[in-house]
């Protein structure tokens, strides 16, 4: 064991800061080797060829920054098991904030019909259906790659949700959609330029189709979605975004001047504008 973890630190210890390595070790540890984090120093367990050989192939890709979500398989999103692979997101904490905004905001609503546009692993539109049993979700995505994940972490989860693959810039998108209650979407916001600021392990292996929009127009998506939901929502009926915390100003004049109000930014668990939510006026 002591062997081990000196192999990981040597190769790892550069690349990763010292709280999220001592993470990543426990989560080996225990995963691999079912070993608990309280053991790691109070025993010197002995691991098998296979367990070592193992840790090896995780560390060698650990070492070049693919994300352990991405390794293992799966990750835990509102408390739920997802599968996760290279064809969608990482679901992200910011986003459970969006969801519980809307489990809060829909708790009383007896059904309330929702759309998840640009569903990715389908963590909004299953945590909603879980969340929210009387749900009605329908969830859209371009990718037909993304859709067969977020189909197959529906049946995970025991959950029902309606899949269609539709490019939502497109015309065919109107044809797809119903009147819903309540329409939520985490499209693509990063613009092109901050890929400078981004770490390898976003750059080299999440889907850059799910993440970035051009300099040019970094409401692309944001000005379809709400020209859907202006014919989707049922008057009163609510939009809910996850959004670049550089363009909350632009988005609270895009939705304005489409007849939302009242339209609320949320700050997320860092302090940074990341949600909003705006009610069709009646």
């Amino acid at each position: 064991m002591k062997k081990a973890l000196a192999k990981i630190h040597q190769q790892l210890d550069a690349l990763y800061p010292p709280g999220e390595l001592r993470e990543l070790i426990r989560w080996m540890m225990e995963e691999v080797a079912g070993i608990p984090p309280y053991r790691l120093l109070l025993v010197d367990d002995v691991l098998t060829d296979k367990q070592r050989l193992q840790i090896e192939v995780i560390v060698d890709r650990l070492a070049k920054k693919e994300p352990i979500q991405y390794i293992w398989g799966e990750t835990t999103f509102c408390g739920l098991p997802f599968h996760v692979s290279r064809d969608v997101l990482i679901p992200r904490p910011e986003t459970e904030q969006l969801v519980r905004l809307i489990v809060n905001d829909f708790s009383s609503c007896p059904s309330p019909r929702i759309l998840d546009i640009g569903t990715g692993s389908g963590c909004i539109a299953i945590s909603l259906a879980s969340l929210l049993p009387a749900s009605r979700v329908t969830a859209l995505d371009i990718s037909s790659s993304a859709l067969r994940v977020a189909a197959d972490n529906a049946t995970l989860n025991h959950v029902s949700v309606s899949w269609t693959c539709v490019d939502i810039l497109s015309s065919e998108a109107e044809s797809c959609l119903e009147q819903y209650d309540c329409i939520v979407s985490n499209p693509p916001y990063i613009m092109e330029h901050e890929q400078l600021e981004m770490d390898a392990s976003v750059l080299d292996y999440e889907p850059h189709k799910a993440l970035f929009v051009p300099d040019t127009d970094p409401l692309l998506f944001y000005r379809r979605i709400v020209q859907l939901a202006k014919s989707h929502l049922m008057a009163g009926g609510w939009l809910y975004f996850e959004i670049n915390e550089q363009c909350g100003d632009a988005m609270l004049e895009l939705l304005n001047s489409a007849g939302f109000s009242p339209t609320t930014i949320i700050k997320d668990y860092f302090g940074k504008d990341r949600m909003l939510k705006a009610q069709l006026v009646l």
